[in-house]
């Protein structure tokens, strides 16, 4: 990453924490500025989740060791991480019309972990996220060595929990992601 982008992240990154304080209560922006300065693959990481429409954000503070949890907090699921099955084995296991992709996958090659269905549910203690879409969460392994996948939504006011098969995509279901900085 060269320097303007790193400077066009940051700018965009500073925007987005002052305009969503709720989000980050009590965490002054100098302090998570200077927790990525000098982070190379933190900044890389979140450059991709910038990139593929995740609009990370803070959500918390790790009080005892100081680090700080960054989410994507776009509205609908990230557009650029959409239509993929749910993983590398999944996506080889299709016959025909195999997606480029898979979530496990990408979120590995960007740096970061898919969110869990409990992490899913706490980011929506901050908006109404996936009112249109869904997004893939890591998945226990006692229901992926079934062939299943969980994804989760917010429909009615609620957030839900769904099952699918492991090599099904679809165009309004991606990921979301978290990383710790």
């Amino acid at each position: 990453m060269n320097t303007q982008e790193r400077d066009k992240l940051l700018q965009t990154l500073e925007a987005r924490f002052g305009k969503h304080m709720r989000r980050h209560q009590g965490i002054a922006w100098a302090d998570v500025r200077a927790r990525l300065e000098g982070n190379a693959k933190a900044l890389e990481s979140l450059l991709a989740m910038e990139a593929s429409g995740g609009e990370p954000d803070v959500i918390s503070r790790d009080g005892d060791t100081g680090r700080y949890t960054f989410c994507d907090c776009s509205a609908e699921s990230p557009a650029g991480r959409r239509s993929l099955c749910y993983d590398r084995e999944a996506r080889e296991s299709r016959k025909e019309h195999a997606p480029a992709d898979s979530a496990v996958e990408m979120a590995a090659q960007m740096g970061i972990e898919l969110l869990t269905e409990e992490q899913y549910r706490e980011l929506q203690n901050f908006g109404d996220f996936d009112a249109k879409t869904s997004s893939w969460v890591a998945t226990p392994q006692e229901v992926r060595s079934l062939g299943g996948a969980l994804f989760c939504d917010r429909r009615y006011g609620r957030v839900f929990t769904y099952h699918n098969g492991v090599q099904s995509y679809y165009a309004a279901r991606g990921f979301r992601g978290w990383l710790v900085v």
